[in-house]
């Protein structure tokens, strides 16, 4: 049978019956869902903005499963996204937690757009509250945060478009620790290696060599060849410099 708990069952002692208020909250969640997903309109008078913006949401993605082409649905995001920003300036003020679909969702939304540091404080939000994502998804929270980003970076570099590094290594920083398949951190690793190559070689050479250990299918192989080599002529060019030892001369002249 599915396991239905959420994040916010696990820990909590065991009670005979869910408080009244508890109780009152999940006929109105359950409720507001179901109507979106039977695209009945809901009383504005009745609903919480949580119970509105589900509607919403659940409005929008209907009109974006019509939508065909990847790219005209990225588009669509992109236009809707704005609708969504106050509700998700408030729910991050606000920091309370609790199980969100609205949230998680907008958060896969902001990386498909390409807005990765716009995502980022959503994806600390969530993570750091336990929030899980929707049953439509079949990877878990972290997992999606860092493949997704990982995808963007490698796509961002592979067109020659800007990439926010500072953005891709906070989404490392928040998923570290976190289970996902190797596959997964192994790309987000290769990601950031070649987002770091050409300023930081040492840290871009340390991130490829840790994406080959994870999965040696990952395809950074010969650029961890390649980028050995760089660093091995660019330490040739330009030793360190030789520190003289002191002579006895010297020596002598500072005892006594």
């Amino acid at each position: 049978m599915k396991d239905t708990h959420t994040p916010y069952d696990a820990g909590e002692p065991m009670e005979p019956t869910i408080s009244p208020a508890r109780a009152h909250r999940q006929r109105h969640i359950a409720a507001a869902r179901a109507a979106a997903e039977a695209a009945e309109r809901i009383d504005p008078s009745l609903a919480t903005g949580y119970e509105l913006m589900l509607a919403q949401l659940a409005e929008h993605r209907r009109q974006l499963k019509q939508v065909q082409s990847i790219e005209r649905k990225i588009e669509v995001k992109r236009k809707l996204l704005p609708e969504y920003a106050p509700y998700i300036a408030g729910a991050l003020e606000a920091d309370r937690g609790g199980q969100d679909d609205v949230i998680v969702t907008l958060l896969v939304w902001h990386i498909d757009c390409g807005d990765l540091a716009g995502a980022v404080p959503i994806a600390a939000y969530a993570l750091r509250h336990g929030l899980v994502m929707p049953d439509h998804y079949e990877r878990t929270l972290a997992t999606i945060v860092a493949e997704e980003a990982a995808e963007l970076a490698l796509k961002q570099l592979a067109a020659g478009n800007t990439l926010d590094i500072d953005a891709l290594c906070e989404v490392e920083r928040l998923t570290t620790g976190r289970d996902m398949p190797d596959e997964v951190r192994a790309k987000l690793c290769k990601a950031i290696g070649y987002a770091l190559r050409d300023r930081f070689p040492a840290d871009a050479l340390l991130h490829l060599k840790r994406a080959f250990e994870l999965h040696d299918k990952v395809g950074v192989k010969k650029d961890i060849e390649r980028l050995e080599r760089e660093i091995r002529k660019a330490a040739e060019a330009d030793p360190p410099p030789i520190t003289e030892p002191a002579t006895d001369a010297a020596t002598s002249g500072t005892e006594g």
